[in-house]
Order: structure tokens, then C-alpha cells, then sequence
């Protein structure tokens, strides 16, 4: 047998490959559902019932889980043109604290509120674009400035102080459709920021899967030189991303103030890598060109359902850390492990 005829693969290599493939493609759906069995396994029991598939404690896993999520979907479209944004979690800050200042402060109505503070984050994120795709700084810089311009703002405009939002038609109170978004439906089970998050992963799904602009950004991602000599607008793809992310961010900013009824300026702090965490457990390539939106998803939903099966055992929260930490690790090098595509 010539050299040749050795490199070629057997077909039990191909299917052992091919099985190799699909395990490592799926690596977080198929990781979710270990968590989820494992957290079934080990749930505390009250009179006879698994607390944690309870319809409640279910219901507060995906609604905590929402507002990451939200984040982790414009984060995973970063990450695959091989960039990263650090500024989330502030911007997330300073749109709380936009929400609650124009409306409880302000006077404003509902929808210019709101339609105000995305229309910040996606500047926000556009100019982050700018300087990263036009200027050349590494989005590591220009997002770490980002995040601390983000949050000065978000303390100027509040005053350095959270802002609690009421609700009612006087003065000093927030518009009731406002508190709509906090609310649950479907019988009471499922939370309006789920339903925000399902929506916005859904069209991220199908808008990677049918526009030509999800070509462009794996393109950038997997060879920006090659896409460049390509044709492909880099620069403006680099710019829509990082506006993309901001938008997103604001629109968890609304939702985190909504749930917990305030805009503080502290808001967000740490959210950036509990984002980044999702979007690698995902097994979304932090080198860019290789990912998914539901892998994200995914992800944020493992780290969901970790974080609540922790504190229904009372686990110490530095422990909590380490686990997490841990999963992350374990994550990253399955990715080291992927074959190539």
C-alpha cells in the first residue's frame, strides 16, 4: 500500500470521525443535559418532590438565565468576526439606569424610553465598531475603555445613586405598561424576559442560517485577510457586530430594571464574563470563524441550571466559583480537542 493510500480514511475512521464531530458539535446541548440529570439526581426533596423540576424553581432558572442570555447572543456574534466585548455589562448598567431615570425622573412615556436607551446602546456598540474596525485598536482595549465610559456615564446620569422605579400615572412614577415586561404569562409560568430571549435567539438562529451577512461574518472571523482580498466589507461587518452587541446589552439593561424594579449604576458588574462563559461552553472557537447562536443558548442555560442546583444545596459560594470554573475549563478544551471543520 502506497503512502497515499495510507492517508486516505478507512470507513470505520470516517464514521468514527463523523461520530467525533457531532459529539463535540453538540458538546453543550449534550452537557446541559448531563447537568440537568445530574441536578435531578442531587436536588433536596420537600415532602416527596424533586424541588428542582418544580414548575416554579424551572421558571426562575430560564428567567434568571434571560438577561445572560440576551447579552451571550451579541457577545457569540463577536466572538465569531474573533473579537471579544468587555463593555456588556456596564452598557447593561447604563441602560437600567436610563430606563429608570427618563421614566421615574423624567416623565417620559414608555416606548420613547425605551427606543431612547437602544438606540444608545446600538451607538454605543457602533462607535466600539468604529475604533476597532476603522482606527484598528484590538477590541480587548477599546471594550475595556468602553466599560469604564459606560459606567461614568451610567453614575453622572444617575447621580451615583440607583434609581427605584414605582409604578402608577403621577409624578415620579414609571408607566404600568412598563412593568408588563417583569410580569408572567401562559398561566403564570412563563416570565416576559423569556420570552425576550427566546424571540431574540430565534432571529439570531435564522439570521445566521439565511442572510449573506452571517457569510460575510464567518468569513471575517475564520481569515479577515482572505476576506478582505475577497470582497467582503469588513469594516462595516466589524461595525454592525459591535452595534448588534450594544443594542442587545440595552435591551438587557431594560429587562434587568424591569425585574428588579430599579436602574443602580453597580448593575451588570461581572456580566461580561458570565456572557463570555456562555458563549464558550457553546462551544463557540474564541479565535473567531467557528460557533452558534444555540450553542450559546445552550450554554447559558448549563450555567443556569448549575447556579440554581448550587444554591438549592446551599453550596458555599466560593465553592460555586470553582465549580464554574472548572465547567469552563473543561469547555475550552473540548474546543482544543474539536477536529477541524
Amino acid at each position: 500500500m502506497t503512502d497515499v493510500q495510507d492517508k486516505i480514511p478507512t470507513p470505520v475512521q470516517q464514521a468514527s470521525g463523523g461520530v467525533a464531530a457531532t459529539l463535540f458539535r453538540f458538546q453543550s446541548v449534550f452537557g446541559l443535559i448531563a447537568v440537568f440529570v445530574a441536578a435531578i439526581i442531587f436536588s433536596p426533596r420537600k415532602n416527596g418532590e424533586i424541588l428542582f423540576i418544580s414548575a416554579d424553581n424551572l421558571a426562575n432558572v430560564v428567567r434568571a438565565v434571560s438577561e445572560i442570555g440576551i447579552i451571550a447572543v451579541g457577545m457569540t456574534f463577536v466572538i465569531l468576526i474573533g473579537g471579544i466585548d468587555l463593555s456588556v455589562g456596564a452598557v447593561l448598567g447604563l441602560a437600567a439606569v436610563g430606563s429608570a431615570v427618563l421614566m421615574v425622573e423624567n416623565d417620559w412615556g414608555f416606548l420613547p424610553s425605551v427606543l431612547l436607551v437602544l438606540a444608545i446602546g446600538l451607538v454605543f456598540g457602533a462607535l466600539q465598531g468604529v475604533a476597532t474596525a476603522m482606527i484598528g485598536i484590538q477590541s480587548f482595549i477599546v471594550t475595556l475603555a468602553g466599560l469604564q465610559i459606560a459606567r461614568g456615564l451610567a453614575r453622572i446620569w444617575s447621580g451615583g445613586q440607583g434609581v427605584a422605579i414605582s409604578y402608577g400615572d403621577g409624578p415620579k412614577e414609571a408607566p404600568s405598561s412598563f412593568a408588563i415586561l417583569g410580569e408572567r404569562t401562559f398561566g403564570g409560568l412563563v416570565p416576559i424576559p423569556v420570552l425576550i430571549f427566546s424571540g431574540v435567539a430565534i432571529a439570531a438562529v435564522v439570521f445566521l442560517r439565511i442572510s449573506a451577512f452571517s457569510r460575510h461574518l464567518y468569513a471575517v472571523g475564520g481569515n479577515e485577510k482572505a476576506a478582505r482580498l475577497s470582497g467582503v466589507p469588513v469594516v462595516r461587518v466589524k461595525i454592525a457586530v459591535f452595534a448588534i452587541c450594544g443594542l442587545l446589552a440595552s435591551l438587557a439593561g431594560i429587562v434587568h430594571a424591569v425585574q428588579l424594579n430599579q436602574g443602580s449604576p453597580n448593575d451588570g458588574i461581572g456580566y461580561e464574563l458570565d456572557a463570555i462563559a456562555a458563549v464558550v461552553i457553546g462551544g463557540t472557537s474564541l479565535m473567531g470563524g467557528r460557533g452558534s447562536v444555540a450553542g450559546t443558548v445552550a450554554g447559558a442555560l448549563l450555567l443556569g441550571v448549575l447556579n440554581n442546583i448550587l444554591a438549592l444545596n446551599n453550596i458555599d459560594s466560593n465553592i460555586q466559583l470553582l465549580i464554574k470554573g472548572l465547567v469552563i475549563v473543561a469547555a475550552a478544551a473540548l474546543q482544543r480537542l474539536r477536529p477541524a471543520s
